[in-house]
C-alpha cells in the first residue's frame, strides 16, 4: 500500500505560514536557496520514492505545477533540481469539488471527498504519494487522519503567529521515525501516527 507523505516547511514554534511579510524559510522556492548540499540530496532522495503528487485546487491554480515545470526546463542538469523533473513526471491529482476537468499536463481532478480519494490513491501500485501543502489542505488531511508520514522541515525561525496545520485534528500521538540536523540550520523531523 502506498504511503501519503506530508512535507511541510515549519517554524520552530510550529507555524507553516507567517501572518506578516517575513522572510523566514531558508528556501522560499525561488532561485536562491539557503539549503546545504546534504539537505538538497536528502530531499531529492525522498522524491525518488514518490510517483504521485496530491494537490489542492488552490495550490494548482496558484502555479505550483507551472513553477516546477519551468524549474525543470531552466535547470535540466542541476542535480539539486532533479526533484523538479520528478514533479513533472509524476502523476498529479488535484482534489476539488469546483473543477470538472484538469487544466494541467499529467494531472487529473478528483472529487473533494478527501478520505475516499486518498484511500483510492493508497490502493494503487507504485511509489508513494507526496503532499506539500498549502496550510488549509494539509490541515484537512491531518484532521482526517489521512497522513502516513509527516516530514517537517523546521526552519531556524520563530514567527510568533501564523498558520498552523494541527489545530483541527485534536490529540494525536506520533512516533518519531527520523530526525536530522543540517549545516544550514534546518532540522527535518519525520513522524508516523502512533498506533
Amino acid at each position: 500500500m502506498k504511503k501519503l507523505i506530508l512535507q511541510m516547511q515549519m517554524s520552530v514554534d510550529g507555524f507553516v505560514g507567517a501572518d506578516e511579510d517575513h522572510r523566514w524559510q531558508l528556501w522560499e522556492w525561488g532561485d536562491e536557496s539557503g539549503w546545504d548540499d546534504e539537505l538538497k540530496q536528502d530531499f531529492n532522495a525522498v522524491l525518488e520514492t514518490v510517483d504521485t503528487i496530491l494537490l489542492s485546487r488552490k495550490m494548482a491554480e496558484e502555479g505550483y505545477l507551472n513553477h516546477w515545470g519551468n524549474a525543470a526546463r531552466k535547470y535540466p542538469k542541476d542535480r539539486f533540481y532533479a526533484f523538479a523533473q520528478r514533479i513533472v513526471e509524476a502523476e498529479k491529482v488535484v482534489a476539488s469539488d469546483k473543477l470538472q476537468a484538469s487544466r494541467w499536463e499529467r494531472a487529473r481532478v478528483v472529487s473533494g471527498d478527501l478520505p475516499r480519494e486518498v484511500y483510492r490513491l493508497k490502493q494503487g501500485e507504485g511509489g508513494n504519494i507526496a503532499v506539500f501543502g498549502g496550510a488549509g489542505f494539509a490541515a484537512a488531511l491531518v484532521s482526517g487522519g489521512l497522513v502516513d508520514e509527516f516530514q517537517l522541515f523546521i526552519n531556524p525561525a520563530v514567527l510568533g503567529s501564523g498558520r498552523r496545520i494541527f489545530d483541527q485534528g485534536g490529540f494525536a500521538g506520533l512516533k518519531l521515525i527520523g530526525s536530522k540536523a543540517y549545516a544550514c540550520g534546518m532540522v527535518v523531523n519525520r513522524y508516523a501516527p502512533a498506533g
